[in-house]
């Protein structure tokens, strides 16, 4: 079957990389979504991911021991590179698929640093690109980071990947009455205050009319199922 979507991104939370640890990074996760990554690859898809960096450190959290929310953000995306570096060893030893980390932040020994034109030739060669170190400023979040990544390489979709099947009402893990949003559009889910992402990167998302579409990232061949355009998650549109 051919794929709807020939340019994607894929944003990935640290907290899935912790996979049932509460800290660090999973090696079964690591496994699972290099596979998964690898799918898209095959069926001829160009992908870009984003990671978090919550299983390491958020930046938020260093705020609670008296760390300024600015040198929080910044040691957050050095979680975010350390994430990166461990999924591109998976892709290139488990799955054999070239990868380039474009870091926001020099870091040279370790990953390019992020220039527009060649993550796009990077995308071109088939290569997976992985953005770390969210926009390199603190104060934005990886979900923007992520539609801002977007934008500028002109994907077609911008996956979220979640551990629930999409878009709720309430949170369903803590709520069963929470009903499922099957397709909703930008300004409905600002105005609900749905929790799917913050303000910024869903506003980034709807000027430049970038469809939005929320999965579970834990269950097998959803990525594929989506840039097939098969029935999978929520639709922000």
């Amino acid at each position: 079957m051919s794929v709807l979507y020939n340019r994607v991104l894929l944003k990935l939370s640290g907290e899935a990389f912790a996979g049932s640890q509460n800290y660090g990074i999973d090696s079964n996760f690591l496994n699972y979504i290099a596979k998964e990554i690898s799918s898209l690859v095959e069926a001829g898809v160009q992908i870009a991911v984003v990671i978090g960096g919550g299983n390491i450190f958020r930046g938020i959290q260093g705020l609670e021991i008296g760390i300024d929310r600015a040198t929080g953000d910044y040691m957050g995306m050095l979680a975010t590179v350390i994430n990166a570096l461990a999924l591109q060893s998976a892709l290139e030893k488990i799955a054999g698929i070239p990868t380039r980390v474009l870091s926001a932040i020099d870091i040279r020994q370790v990953a390019e640093p992020y220039i527009r034109r060649r993550a796009i030739r990077h995308l071109e060669k088939g290569r997976v690109v992985i953005f770390a170190a969210g926009t390199g400023n603190p104060f934005f979040s990886t979900d923007t980071a992520g539609a801002l990544r977007a934008v500028e390489i002109s994907a077609q979709l911008f996956i979220k990947a979640t551990k629930v099947d999409g878009i709720y009402t309430d949170d369903p893990i803590k709520n069963p009455k929470a009903q499922f949003i099957d397709e909703i559009s930008y300004l409905e889910a600002i105005n609900m205050g749905l929790k799917v992402m913050d303000h910024t990167a869903l506003t980034l998302c709807m000027e430049n009319k970038l469809p939005i579409l929320v999965l579970n990232i834990n269950k097998p061949g959803n990525l594929l199922r989506a840039v097939r355009s098969e029935k999978v998650g929520s639709l922000i549109r």
